[in-house]
């Protein structure tokens, strides 16, 4: 890659370079793999009913597969239904909302480095942040949390702003984008900053007067306003239109979620340091970086410029921290909720790189180096622990031969990475073949697990070959949830077991829900098909009204019943 370098090897980043990187791991096969399955199937079917209900309540208390589902805010909802409607029901246009909201953190970290006068560090950071492998795959993924980063991260920009220059401004800004935090992803938003807001209000101010103080200004009277003005109005009227939504919203979703009580039980709980491998994962390959930094120290600055820099070092360290800490804490525990801390870390390590003065050769070449021993390392356990035959997987590879050729070629890319890193600073942007590699891997295996990911198969067959029949799910609807949307209805389901339908299921009398007999009642004499999880088989093929099918289809991991 063609970087602008100094005479003296000093590392200088083009922006041109930070926007091709980011445009390329964010869009490229973006709308290529279908509608998952679990939560992405969930998040994409509540907007597409919210466009064809033509009700303004179901725009205010958002409904999956036709019935409630208060379970989150509608911010994210309203973006996808408003990408539906201009773009049309895709794969590409359900992702649109995360892919720019994580070009939108790129966006942020180039920005607070110029606003911290440390441009290089912002596009770095953003490099760091767009091309770890835990972001870029939540930025093809329709969920919550790339939303609320965006959101979180530029809240918490113009707090740092508004603490160093004071400028009334920022905080207004803040609490602006606080706000759609808060319609975002619900109340942890408001948890997250106000941890780091305080935070960083003790560490920052050394007498109980000045602490007094400090706190008082996260109480801009302008700031508030603008703050309830965005975040009230949606709160108000759903406890209008639904009178329960309140106890569920605020108690159930919340503070019985964090304690670890909430119903349905649909989440898993794990170990204070459950995170902290992750950590390493998502910012992946970059988080090796952190082997190198023993290398050197930090350059010492001015006395004026080094207690700014000081400053800004804590809030920092507080801005990923405390998120960290919160979610550590929490009996909840998601992989996905780590994408929040994720655009503070990569600047904080940005940050120290720039410190450092990137490193030196040996410090820069070293996360190389552990990649490629951990690669070897996986090289000689796949060679002796997978089987040595099979059917093609990828390229014609068979599984063991597939994993086998990944291994070398990650061992040999980091070693060559390490040594162009070893050689000038520039170098170090050719770790950045690791993520590629691991994209293009990612984009030649889904396309074969396509079928036990998501249902985009089975409903082309229904469509096509099945076109007058009533489709129903047994039992399963979450790990079928992608269903409803690619045949644009909600689906009734046989004897559920669904946490997600649970309560709307509760607060609302339907045809939705049904139980074996309902089903035989409403099948008699009309064409019918079952959608059955193969795990579920034997419980089907027991059932009562088993026998009514003449035929069936096999898909993914999934079985179609008809008659």
């Amino acid at each position: 890659m063609n970087l602008h370098l100094a005479s003296d090897d000093r590392l200088s980043i083009p922006s041109w370079l930070v926007w091709i990187v980011a445009a390329g791991f964010i869009f490229a096969g973006l709308g290529s793999f279908g509608v998952l399955d679990n939560n992405e199937g969930l998040y994409a079917e509540i907007p597409r009913e919210m466009l064809a209900s033509h009700d303004w309540r179901l725009w205010v208390i958002p409904h999956l597969n036709g019935l409630p589902y208060m379970e989150k805010p509608p911010l994210l909802y309203w973006l996808t239904a408003l990408s539906f409607a201009l773009f049309g029901e895709s794969e590409w246009s359900a992702r649109i909302v995360p892919a720019l909201s994580a070009l939108g953190c790129v966006a942020l970290l180039v920005w607070f480095g110029n606003a911290v006068k440390r441009p290089m560090a912002g596009r770095m950071a953003a490099i760091v942040f767009i091309s770890g492998v835990g972001v870029t795959a939540m930025s093809h993924v329709l969920m919550f949390d790339m939303l609320l980063t965006v959101l979180l991260t530029a809240a918490l920009m113009h707090a740092w702003r508004y603490i160093a220059e004071g400028d009334a401004r920022h905080i207004r800004r803040a609490y602006a984008f606080l706000a759609f935090a808060v319609l975002a992803k619900g109340l942890v938003a408001l948890v997250l900053f106000g941890l780091v807001a305080i935070a960083f209000t003790v560490v920052d101010e050394r007498s109980p007067r000045g602490l007094i103080r400090g706190v008082g200004r996260w109480f801009e009277p302008w700031a508030l306003a603008v703050f309830v003005a965005i975040a009230a109005p949606w709160h108000i009227v759903a406890s209008m239109v639904e009178p329960v939504f309140a106890w569920f919203y605020f108690i159930n979703e919340h503070i019985l979620r964090f304690l670890g009580k909430r119903e349905p039980h649909d989440y898993y709980a794990g170990a204070w340091w459950y995170y902290l491998p992750r950590m390493v994962i998502y910012l992946f390959p970059w988080s090796f970086l952190l082997l190198g930094m023993a290398t050197g120290r930090p350059a010492q600055a001015g006395t004026e410029q080094d207690m700014q820099h000081r400053r800004l070092q804590r809030f920092l360290w507080l801005a990923w921290i405390m998120p960290l800490l919160f979610f550590s804490i929490s009996s909840a525990k998601a992989n996905y909720y780590l994408i929040a801390v994720m655009p503070f870390a990569a600047f904080h390590l940005a940050l120290a790189l720039e410190d450092r003065e990137w490193l030196s050769p040996i410090g820069r070449a070293v996360p190389g180096v552990a990649i490629s021993m951990l690669a070897l390392v996986g090289l000689a356990v796949a060679r002796s622990r997978l089987e040595g035959s099979g059917p093609p997987m990828v390229w014609g590879l068979n599984r063991h031969d597939f994993v086998l050729t990944i291994l070398a070629v990650t061992c040999v890319l980091s070693l060559v990475a390490a040594g162009a890193a070893w050689r000038r600073k520039a170098g170090m942007t050719a770790y950045l073949a690791l993520p590629v590699v691991i994209s293009i891997v990612l984009s030649a295996m889904l396309p074969v697990v396509e079928p036990t990911i998501s249902t985009r198969q089975t409903a082309s067959y229904l469509q096509q070959t099945l076109p007058a029949h009533a489709v129903y799910l047994y039992r399963n609807f979450e790990e079928q949830s992608s269903l409803p949307f690619y045949l644009k209805r909600p689906l009734p389901v046989i004897d559920a077991h669904s946490n997600d339908l649970f309560w709307g299921n509760r607060l609302r009398k339907n045809d939705i829900i049904i139980s074996s007999e309902q089903f035989m009642q409403r099948a008699a004499g009309k064409k019918v098909a079952v959608v059955v999880m193969d795990r579920q088989l034997q419980d089907f093929r027991q059932s009562a009204f088993a026998g009514i099918f003449t035929a069936q289809q096999h898909i993914g991991n999934s079985t179609v019943f008809y008659n």
